[in-house]
């Protein structure tokens, strides 16, 4: 070992050599593919829920109709396509991973065009439509994304790791809020108003098209590695002779369905494997209730179009941006596990706040403190969460493993948070209350961390330490590589 690595593990390493992992400049398309991952909650998330309120729509309507989000929780179930099959054209020419995004985009820019022409307050069904058909685009775009991420910068590079994560996560919400920051006050200033706001954000997905052809792919034996797993799989259905074709047939299936799946539980183990998957789902889910009637309940608190531009999107996307840069070094010298546990608690305070503004009424620096302090603790939350999610990935099943964590993420995020306008209508519009319950949300998973850090050791090693790397325990990143794979 040398004395740089010792120093690391010892976590004596000089503060500034942590701030040049962000000049690495796979970072930057990282930090691009996430602003496109964001993008599209800028068209179906807080002003896709201000302009369903402008029309006329119940608090109730509202929350049930932006359950069309759950289709996120669902990516899981094609992202296996993703790995595997190779979209003539699209993957020939760009790349696996480039190929399957740049159909995706095109297909959010389609829907964005669709509920451009639609008018809510005269039918719901075609508004409807048109963000089911963004939401499975932008689902199936973050599968590549996310496989894309994982593979330029590995688990086998821990450190980037982190910092990718961060970064990522910036970039996401740059481009939910930015452009988010855009529509409301396109729609609050301009003479078309929502119309005008719509196809403003049809442009910016264009840009984003444009941008996804000039990045490089990245480089992976995943297809190689693949083929053997097929290999051994059609030996085990067939005579070595002769295979036959349904045997062929039955073992694409196989490696492509059940085998990235499969994969994960044989690595950890069914019980290590229940409580990373429960603790996914509980993690956010105050926070997803919260976030998602943030909008409406600025709107019933009295503050304009423009304001909520101003402090919820410019100053949000700045604050958020620069401590999601700052959270991924503090999770690299904290750990991951001190980091989900802090931010988790934090996160609930910062929720605590949202009670006291109900409280107090539209107090404009009380909204610009809530904002700051719930920017802080997601962006925290956030990058710890993903960075714990990629750890526990495999590089030879990228997309369908990463898929099905990160999409329980989303279920709390999305289909679970559809009664969130329904709870706010059942308290009688009492906000303060909604808002501490929301707090408190965070308890069951943050009982479940505590316990799935002694099972994670217990398997593979103090995987959470600040003075641990997962390069240093090669058999614990990702069993499924050979012992001679480089690191």
């Amino acid at each position: 070992m040398t004395a740089d690595a010792a120093d690391t593990l010892a976590g004596r390493e000089e503060p500034q050599a942590w701030w040049r992992l962000y000049f690495d400049r796979r970072l930057l398309y990282i930090f691009v593919l996430g602003f496109a991952s964001g993008f599209p909650w800028a068209i179906i998330g807080n002003a896709f829920s201000v302009w369903l309120a402008d029309a006329g729509l119940t608090r109730t309507s509202i929350g049930v109709l932006g359950s069309v989000t759950m289709i996120f929780a669902l990516n899981f179930l094609w992202a296996p396509l993703l790995d595997r099959v190779r979209l003539p054209g699209f993957c020939s020419r760009l790349g696996q991973r480039r190929g399957w995004i740049l159909l995706a985009q095109l297909g959010i820019l389609a829907g964005t065009v669709a509920i451009t022409f639609t008018d809510p307050a005269t039918g719901i069904m075609a508004t409807a439509v048109a963000a089911a058909v963004i939401v499975f685009a932008a689902a199936t775009q973050d599968v590549g994304i996310d496989a894309y991420r994982i593979e330029t910068i590995p688990a086998s590079e821990p450190r980037g790791m982190a910092a990718a994560s961060s970064v990522t996560a910036a970039g996401w919400w740059t481009g939910a809020g930015l452009p988010g920051a855009g529509a409301f006050w396109i729609a609050g200033t301009a003479a078309g108003g929502w119309t005008m706001a719509y196809a403003f954000l049809g442009l910016v997905m264009l840009v984003l098209i444009f941008v996804t052809l000039l990045l490089p792919e990245p480089e992976s034996n995943r297809e190689e590695r693949q083929a053997e797993d097929e290999q051994r799989v059609r030996k085990l259905l067939s005579d070595k002779r002769s295979p036959g074709r349904l045997s062929t047939v039955i073992a694409w299936l196989t490696v492509t369905a059940v085998l990235p799946f499969a994969e994960f539980v044989r690595r950890n183990g069914v019980r290590l494997t229940i409580s990373i998957l429960g603790f996914i789902v509980l993690f956010k889910i105050g926070e997803a209730y919260m976030g998602r009637m943030a909008a409406v309940f600025y709107r019933e608190l009295g503050f304009s179009h423009q304001e909520i531009a101003m402090v919820s999107g410019v100053m949000g996307w700045f604050t958020m941006t620069a401590f999601m840069l700052l959270s991924g070094v503090i999770t690299v010298r904290m750990g991951i596990f001190r980091g989900l546990l802090i931010s988790g608690v934090a996160m609930a305070s910062a929720n605590l706040i949202y009670s006291a503004m109900a409280l107090v009424g539209p107090n404009m620096g009380l909204f610009a403190f809530a904002v700051v302090a719930d920017n802080f603790t997601t962006a925290f939350s956030t990058v710890a969460f993903v960075a714990f999610v990629s750890f526990l990935t495999s590089q030879v099943y990228t997309a369908s493993q990463y898929a099905l964590m990160a999409s329980l993420g989303n279920l709390s995020r999305t289909s679970l948070a559809a009664g969130s306008g329904w709870a706010v209508d059942v308290l009688g519009g009492n906000w303060a209350l909604f808002f501490f319950i929301t707090a408190i949300m965070v308890t069951p998973s943050l009982v479940l961390l505590v316990f799935l850090r002694y099972q994670l050791t217990e398997r593979l090693g103090d995987v959470f330490s600040k003075h641990r790397r997962p390069d240093d325990r090669p058999d614990t990143v990702h069993p499924t590589e050979p012992d001679d794979a480089p690191r």
